[in-house]
């Protein structure tokens, strides 16, 4: 009894975790990495969710935040993970870079690139980004979950 409320609540099951460069390029449009996935019990995970989240800031004193989702990937084969066994599972994650107004503006000309460069610096306008996977396992009401923060250059 205690064993199946166990399971179904994730505990000693499935972790995740993720192996990223923690600098990838922007123009690339994909972020490759890793995922490695370990169990102390035999268990089948059944889909696993990528996503690339930016987390735009801006302002000094009274900071807006906000968080874009630029990229998704969903591997929906059924993968066996066996107990006390590593999986590892390659990925290429595809995003699609969002720009604001003044990056717009900045690749107009020369000039502006100047005058959008020192906007962005003047409003302390900057870009976090972090790579989010979710495990779906079979039989768990908790999916395990990992977070990566990269740098995009």
């Amino acid at each position: 009894m205690l064993n199946k409320f166990k399971n179904w609540l994730g505990i000693e099951g499935v972790k995740i975790e993720l192996l990223i460069p923690e600098e990838s390029e922007l123009s690339t449009g994909f972020i490759d990495g890793r995922i490695i996935l370990g169990s102390k019990n035999t268990q089948t995970v059944t889909r696993i969710k990528l996503k690339l989240i930016e987390r735009y800031i801006r302002g000094r004193e009274n900071q807006k935040v906000d968080e874009f989702e630029i990229g998704a990937l969903v591997l929906e084969a059924p993968i066996l993970v066996k107990a006390e066994e590593l999986t590892e599972i390659d990925f290429a994650l595809p995003f699609k870079p969002l720009q604001s107004d003044m990056d717009e503006y900045g690749e107009k000309n020369i000039l502006t690139k100047g005058i959008s460069k020192l906007a962005k610096a003047l409003h302390k306008v900057k870009s976090e980004y972090k790579v989010i996977a979710e495990a779906e396992v079979q039989g768990t009401a908790l999916n395990p979950f990992a977070e990566c923060i990269i740098k995009l250059t």
